[in-house]
């Protein structure tokens, strides 16, 4: 499930005043396909409207605090209140810096008294696109405190996040929830535990990983194997919101492809979709792990030709990370890693070459929007706009969209009847998975 990310320099216009902002990480790709690596990534770097630090504090009364999460399609998911009002879904997102709202209408839902409007020019052909910036909001997550934590609201859901993952989403949040806290993640029981960094304790039997934080995100350097031997340094940026577990961005110019690959629709960014390859890597060393044959993405060379503030070769994302209890210490440029019990379990990928979504009131419809050509779902005439009904004869409606898609990657060769509505008739249609990579 790859994205990408689109860079550049962009104009905000406010009252009528154009500010030059170089936006490094924008906003740029949201893709709400099931078999593609979900690069959730987004950054307004509107330093220039915010003087003052924003960060979340632990309750002084406290030494560290839990919280729940769901994961949920490779996304760390929390609640929380903001402005007295809510819960809200936000995204946890490394690749974060200024807190995003996805959703239009939390401009109604938390009764903002002052905010302002941007308009954000340079993205595609469809003109420019416009935020709210608010001032800073009360943010409340319980035993915890923000302080001067403001967010952009889109005017428009561009990105349709609800419907990727088939329950609301509100936006995304990052820099903000990172940089003042030690943040455990043990995925296993999917919980926080977060801490003032000079609490930290148990990271005896983790692996310390040094990082560096750069423009607000934080970065390792690895060695990645590639099939025919050849081996080399890489520095990838360490994003919590990547649903893939890898992704190379600089290789296909310098060293090609590995000889197997599928060609792939790697996700969607304002400008148009993002095409690229999915193939594998040996493996890529975190410390003294190393993890092997790995689902890597490679996006196309004309898709590469953009420009970063900070040069990198790529993106680990939680489909690696989720492998491990992960501890993020920004303060002490830190990353922990103890492997869980799924460390050994193999990487595979949609072998259905289905790509959906989740529609209707209560996101329970799931509605097919793209088939990959060549594909299982393409040999037996699955097309666009297609909704699968039941699965199993289980309706859908009664499963989430981890259980679709757990049953789309499970075994090469194995059957899956499908109840499909299309052309305003109902039929029944074997799938029968495939391994494509």
């Amino acid at each position: 499930m790859p994205f990408y990310i689109v860079t550049g320099v962009f104009t905000l216009v406010n009252n009528g005043v154009h500010l030059a902002t170089n936006f490094t990480r924008l906003l740029a790709v949201v893709h709400i396909f099931k078999k593609r690596a979900f690069w959730l990534t987004a950054i307004f770097c509107c330093f220039y409207l915010f003087s003052s630090a924003q960060y979340f504090a632990v309750d002084s009364n406290r030494k560290n605090v839990s919280i729940p999460f769901r994961l949920i399609r490779n996304m760390v998911v929390i609640k929380m209140q903001i402005n007295n009002k809510g819960p809200f879904n936000f995204v946890l997102d490394t690749g974060v810096g200024l807190m995003i709202m996805t959703d239009p209408t939390m401009v109604d839902s938390i009764n903002l008294s002052q905010k302002r409007t941007i308009k954000i020019s340079g993205l595609g052909e469809d003109g420019d696109y416009e935020a709210f910036v608010t001032t800073p909001l009360k943010l409340e997550i319980p035993g915890l405190s923000s302080h001067g934590v403001s967010s952009a609201i889109l005017k428009k859901d561009y990105f349709s996040l609800s419907s990727y993952v088939g329950m609301p989403i509100h936006g995304l949040i990052g820099w903000d929830f990172f940089n003042n806290l030690a943040v455990k993640i043990t995925f296993s029981d999917s919980t926080l535990t977060v801490c003032r960094p000079k609490d930290l304790k148990g990271t005896k039997k983790s692996q310390k990983i040094p990082i560096t934080i750069e423009d607000k995100k934080p970065y390792l350097e690895t060695m990645v194997t590639f099939p025919d031997g050849r081996s080399g340094k890489n520095k990838l940026v360490i994003d919590l919101g990547a649903g893939h577990p890898l992704s190379l961005e600089n290789l296909q110019k310098t060293n090609g492809l590995p000889k197997t690959y599928i060609r792939a629709n790697l996700g969607v960014a304002l400008n148009g979709p993002i095409s690229g390859y999915i193939s594998r890597i040996n493996e890529i060393e975190l410390g003294k792990y190393k993890v092997k044959n790995v689902i890597t993405s490679f996006p196309d060379i004309a898709t590469e030709a953009r420009s970063y503030s900070i040069a990198r070769d790529g993106n680990l994302g939680i489909g690696i990370l989720k492998k491990f209890n992960v501890i993020f210490d920004y303060s002490n440029n830190a990353l922990y890693l103890k492997p869980n019990q799924t460390y050994n379990e193999p990487f595979e990928h949609d072998m259905s070459g289905i790509e959906y979504y989740s529609t209707g009131d209560n996101l329970d419809h799931l509605v097919v929007s793209r088939v990959e050509p060549n594909s299982p779902a393409d040999e037996i005439g699955l097309q666009r706009n297609d909704e699968i009904v039941s699965i199993n004869f289980k309706p859908v409606a009664k499963m989430s969209v981890e259980e679709v898609d757990n049953l789309l990657k499970s075994k090469t060769d194995r059957s899956i009847l499908l109840e499909v509505y299309h052309d305003k008739r109902y039929d029944r249609v074997i799938l029968t998975l495939r391994r494509r990579i």
